[in-house]
Parts: C-alpha cells; sequence; structure tokens
C-alpha cells in the first residue's frame, strides 16, 4: 500500500513541476496592456521601439528623456508623428 502512495505522490509532483516550467516559458518581454492616455510632446522622447509582435496588444514604446518607458497606440496621428521624427532625426 505505501508503494502505491509514493508512487502516486511522485507523479503528482511531476505534473505540478511540468506546470510550473511550462508557465516560464520564453515570451514577449515588454508589452503595453493600456496606452497613455494623453497627447505628449516631442521634445519629452528620445527613442522609441515597437512591441513584440506576440504581444495581445500592437504597441509603440516611447522613451522618455528621463528613460521611463510610455507605452502608446500606433495608430494616433501624435503617436506616429514622433515616430517619423525620431526616424527623420536618425538618419
Amino acid at each position: 500500500m505505501r508503494t502505491s502512495h509514493i508512487l502516486l505522490l511522485c507523479a503528482l509532483g511531476a505534473a505540478l513541476l511540468s506546470s510550473v516550467i511550462c508557465n516560464n516559458a520564453i515570451g514577449p518581454d515588454n508589452c503595453c496592456f493600456r496606452f497613455y492616455p494623453r497627447r505628449m510632446k516631442k521634445s519629452f522622447i528620445k527613442s522609441y521601439y515597437m512591441t513584440d509582435d506576440r504581444c495581445p496588444k500592437t504597441g509603440v514604446i516611447l522613451v522618455s528623456r528621463k528613460s521611463h518607458p510610455i507605452c502608446a497606440d500606433p495608430n494616433l496621428s501624435w503617436v506616429e508623428n514622433i515616430m517619423k521624427s525620431l526616424d527623420m532625426e536618425s538618419l
């Protein structure tokens, strides 16, 4: 009887361990779940980068002059203007 209990405990432990390991799979690091609601001046932004394709929402992360990341909707006109302006500066 004890052998079957030990075997059952080992199987249960292996099942729990495999679920924990699966949750730590490699995934996107920076995703935007909420966007900054207000317009920002271009002078406050030093760079930007797009979120990973695996994120649930497509977003752009604007990096402020003080290196704070700010999530923004890339479809808004003011965000597009900042991105174009920063692209032109980098050329």
